[in-house]
């Protein structure tokens, strides 16, 4: 049985020209119905619909969000760059004001320094009482109500309150292994038998007498001597616990060093460090990549807080 042959179909045939489609072609004009399907959702992509506008946040949400990050930064700062410190006492005038009557003042302390050196002589340093020095204080009582003690604490970490710890602040005069005494015949400190060169004295009852004169002390190793400029108003190393060796204050309850003093804004300045101890400054100094890892480490902490804030910004916009 012989194949049947089949009719060519329109579209086979090379000499049909009218099924050709042209350019001029209804379907290929600019009028042509959009495309569909992946390719639609491509040319969007492309055009850059597919972000939808971003919703603007309330204003209550955006000043909460701020908030807490004012205070997640003012808790890692404070425990551990730096603190502000209110002065309770007259014990350092005229250097800090704290005198009954006048403007307490305000200072900031830097917590990071002491991690890469040891105290020196002339500094003002900020240290929790050791046990020789508050035994015989009383423990104040902590407020009852809750909402007290978180404004209590808020305040604290700002200056606008006194920190929970019972700390001081003194000027260091020795270190460890350095003897001290007071006095030569011009009212002077001594260290190892040299009188200190102390321009920051401030006698409030017009000048030295008997009760500034005290045994010679060698201070132990790993401790500081330490004394208030206002030297007839101030129980410091030389009275407190009794004085002599349970005078002294341990390195590791040192919290920091005094740096500016903040509020009021009448008396904003730097608190100078003046070394007493001009023969022993070389040799106590840190060396020079010491002095300058604060710095640095204050680099790092502020990138990721720039990077942060850079983030946060961008997703609210």
């Amino acid at each position: 049985m012989a194949n049947p042959v089949h009719a060519p179909m329109p579209e086979d045939d090379p000499e049909r020209t009218d099924l050709i489609p042209r350019v001029s072609d209804p379907a290929f004009s600019s009028a042509s119905p959009p495309l569909g399907g992946t390719e639609e959702k491509s040319a969007k992509f492309k055009a850059g619909k597919h972000r939808r506008a971003p919703r603007k946040q309330p204003l209550w949400r955006e000043l909460l969000t701020l908030l807490a990050i004012a205070l997640v930064l003012t808790f890692l700062i404070q425990n551990f760059l730096g603190r502000v410190y209110s002065i309770p006492s007259g014990s350092m005038e005229h250097t800090l004001h704290g005198c009954t009557g006048c403007t307490g003042d305000r200072v900031l302390v830097d917590k990071l320094v002491y991690d890469f050196h040891d105290p020196k002589p002339g500094d003002v340093v900020v240290f929790e009482g050791p046990d020789s020095w508050t035994e015989n204080e009383p423990v104040p009582d902590a407020p009852s109500n809750g909402v007290v003690r978180g404004l209590q604490w808020l305040g604290s970490l700002i200056g606008l309150a006194p920190p929970n710890e019972r700390d001081f602040v003194k000027r260091v005069v020795a270190v460890g292994g350095q003897t001290v005494q007071c006095c030569d015949d011009k009212s002077r400190v001594l260290v190892d038998g040299k009188p200190l060169d102390e321009p920051y004295i401030y006698w409030q009852n017009g000048g030295p007498d008997a009760r500034q004169r005290f045994d010679p002390v060698t201070v132990p190793d790993g401790t500081l001597w330490v004394m208030g400029d206002n030297r007839s108003d101030s129980c410091d190393s030389r009275c407190q616990g009794g004085g002599g060796l349970r005078g002294v204050v341990p390195i590791d309850k040192v919290i920091g060093k005094v740096r500016y003093i903040v509020l009021p804004p009448g008396r904003w300045r730097g608190v100078g460090d003046h070394d007493p101890q001009p023969a022993a400054a070389a040799a106590l100094s840190a060396p020079a990549w010491q002095q300058g890892a604060p710095f640095g480490v204050g680099l790092l902490v502020a990138w990721p807080t720039l990077w942060l804030g850079r983030r946060i910004r961008w997703r609210h916009r």
